[in-house]
């Protein structure tokens, strides 16, 4: 089944744009034109990605995507700010709140298409790993038979990690932003930038996905199996 993007904007040609490039593209889109029935779709359809205006009437994108993030099974959902508002102070908002991505407008339809893209794939490598690694868990909650042979000791040393910086990594996996990780920790959000800034150096990745995903991979975080 194809992906679902959700598509908000009071703009009805901004609408009919996308979601037709979109739709040529492959992906299954739904659209809406203020933020609350967007909110409503969410929980509807379900979408793998969003793109969203700010300006909005009844809820701005601020808020949806505020209201979005308050829900567990879509802190990680990829998010792309669409918007005329382009100033220092609206795209720090808007990352604090958790957008993935901020294109200004106006836009070109190429280049939100390749950001949409680049999103999916690592938002679907995340959640393939996540998946594999609770099956895992599954698959190792039951001890095996003895064997008289001792377990095989793992090679891997994990990078070395402040205690901060691990309670930090352990809140960012649930795809918070900065202000709520640091309303958790009882920090700053410059101070949480810092340590996810000191985490993605330590693990060689380029940004918060590859650094979720990093972290399952080495084990430096517990699932719930």
């Amino acid at each position: 089944m194809p992906l679902t993007i959700l598509v908000a904007d009071d703009d009805l040609g901004t609408r009919l744009s996308i979601s037709d490039y979109l739709e040529i593209s492959g992906y299954s889109v739904v659209t809406a034109e203020d933020g609350q029935k967007a909110l409503g779709l969410v929980d509807h359809y379900q979408p793998h990605l969003i793109v969203t205006d700010i300006t909005m009437p009844h809820m701005d994108g601020y808020e949806l995507v505020r209201q979005v993030r308050r829900q567990p099974a879509f802190r990680l959902l990829p998010v792309i700010f669409l918007t005329a508002r382009t100033n220092t102070e609206e795209r720090i908002r808007g990352y604090q709140l958790g957008c993935d991505i901020y294109l200004p407008k106006p836009f070109d339809l190429d280049e939100l298409g390749a950001v949409i893209r680049n999103l999916l794939e690592r938002s679907q490598m995340i959640q393939s790993e996540w998946r594999l690694r609770l099956q895992s868990t599954e698959l190792t909650d039951v001890e095996p038979e003895w064997t008289g042979k001792p377990k095989a000791q793992s090679l891997e040393v994990p990078i070395d990690l402040t205690l901060r910086e691990r309670e930090v990594l352990k809140v960012l996996v649930d795809g918070l932003s900065n202000a709520q990780i640091g309303d958790r920790l009882h920090l700053s959000p410059r101070t949480v930038e810092k340590h996810v800034s000191s985490l993605l150096r330590k693990s060689e990745t380029s940004n918060r996905a590859e650094l979720v995903r990093y972290a399952i991979e080495h084990h430096l975080i517990q699932t719930d199996g």
